[in-house]
């Protein structure tokens, strides 16, 4: 995978962390700013981008987009110490496959890099939770009508696909989902592009905010 950050300690630390799993490999050139991540991208074609989002030249909201449309094999995960919700909107608007905030914790990081390297995406709690907020900001009416609908959504699918859904909302991947459910990883696979397809979803973040909004995420997973 590729780690791009302006500041080196914050490299260092991250990189640190993500070296404690034997199953992730980070490459030996980082970037320093979004131009040069972009650049390694192209070169490199890592399996996964992790992007601070403020970076000189070229910030990582536009470097995520770059690689996506350059290199689409790589994903995109966004990672700040910003929380607000115009960066968090952008990312998620314009694909990337997480966001994830620097002042989580260290599991939270490598559940996240393993879950986009596992084609699944990730969103960290706090950012779900937020966005969440966001989306049923408004008056009590409104909240009402979209949890409503998102509910009557969700009763459409089969009970193994509620759960299912209900594990991606606390954003786990199809191999923790399926030792989760105790079923086979390609089982898992093809219950999520059933959700997606009979929910009308473009992805798992969107699948996700849907279970938030339904009420049915597994907080005992996070």
């Amino acid at each position: 995978m590729l780690l791009a950050d302006d500041e080196e300690m914050i490299r260092a630390g991250v990189r640190a962390i993500l070296s404690t799993d034997p199953g992730i490999e980070v490459l030996a050139a980082e970037a320093s700013d979004g131009r040069e991540a972009v650049e390694l991208a192209r070169r490199e074609r890592p399996d996964v981008a992790l992007l601070d989002v403020r970076m000189p030249r070229m910030d990582g909201l536009d470097a995520a987009a770059e690689i996506r449309r350059t290199v689409p094999g790589t994903a995109t995960v966004m990672l700040t110490t910003f929380s607000e919700d115009e960066y968090i909107a952008r990312a998620l608007r314009d694909g990337a496959s997480g966001f994830l905030l620097k002042a989580g914790a260290p599991r939270e990081l490598l559940a996240g890099v393993r879950a986009v390297a596992d084609g699944a995406a990730c969103l960290s709690p706090r950012v779900a939770r937020r966005v969440i907020s966001e989306l049923s900001s408004g008056n009590a009416g409104v909240r009402m009508s979209r949890g409503a609908l998102a509910r009557e959504r969700i009763a459409e699918l089969t009970n193994r696909e509620r759960e299912v859904l209900s594990l991606v909302g606390a954003g786990l991947s199809n191999a923790e989902i399926a030792a989760r459910l105790h079923l086979v990883e390609g089982t898992v696979k093809a219950y999520v592009s059933t959700v997606l397809a009979r929910l009308g979803l473009k992805n798992r973040v969107q699948a996700a905010i849907l279970a938030h909004e339904g009420g049915i995420v597994d907080t005992a997973a996070w």
